[in-house]
């Protein structure tokens, strides 16, 4: 029955709005999106090889690969969560532009609604971060997003979100391996950027 009604729940998801989520997950990072990427073409003259971009791996930070939401200001536990968002797969994509490096990291993901009834649409904030690991972590860079997820009657939506410009000054050589992508979410995200302190 279950497996029905998810059938059911991605029918109902416009084709072509699926297909050209699906078809720019797939550009950015080569082969299926539920697939490693494939090998790239050789360069052109004159263009730095892949082999001299060094692009970290990413990963879900610790207790941010899920996103719940309660309703009426609640908590989210039992049958008070209005939806929940998790993370599924991931991408990413590096490439060199004079002493920085631009990275496109590519989220899939899902949407499922909670006993307490989903809103028709979703907000979903993440965030992607570059840091540099080790006994003190340093974050190199970080950016929030939002996505907006339409929730479907079956109440459970995929989402594909792909941040194309985080950039960085590109690591030495001594300290390049040590760098890792984080990604997950972010509930401050959805927070208005704070105004400026000019009245008391």
């Amino acid at each position: 029955m279950a497996a029905l009604t998810l059938s059911v729940a991605l029918a109902s998801v416009s084709p072509v709005a699926a297909q050209s989520l699906s078809d720019r997950f797939k550009s950015l990072f080569g082969g299926k999106s539920d697939e490693p990427a494939q090998p790239k073409p050789a360069p052109a003259p004159g263009q730095p090889a892949d082999d001299d971009v060094d692009c970290p791996q990413v990963t879900v930070r610790a207790g941010a690969s899920t996103y719940a939401v309660g309703a009426g200001g609640k908590q989210a536990v039992g049958n008070d969560i209005r939806f929940q968002a998790t993370i599924t797969k991931m991408a990413r994509e590096c490439a060199r532009s004079g002493g920085d490096i631009t990275a496109r990291i590519g989220i899939q993901g899902r949407v499922i609604a909670g006993p307490a009834g989903a809103p028709a649409t979703v907000e979903v904030p993440l965030r992607v971060a570059v840091v540099q690991g080790g006994v003190g972590e340093k974050v190199i860079a970080s950016k929030a997003y939002r996505t907006t997820v339409e929730m479907s009657e079956g109440g459970s939506v995929p989402f594909t979100f792909v941040a194309e410009d985080l950039a960085y000054p590109m690591p030495s050589a001594a300290v390049a391996d040590t760098y890792i992508f984080y990604v997950g979410f972010d509930p401050q995200a959805l927070a208005p950027e704070p105004k400026g302190r000019k009245k008391k």
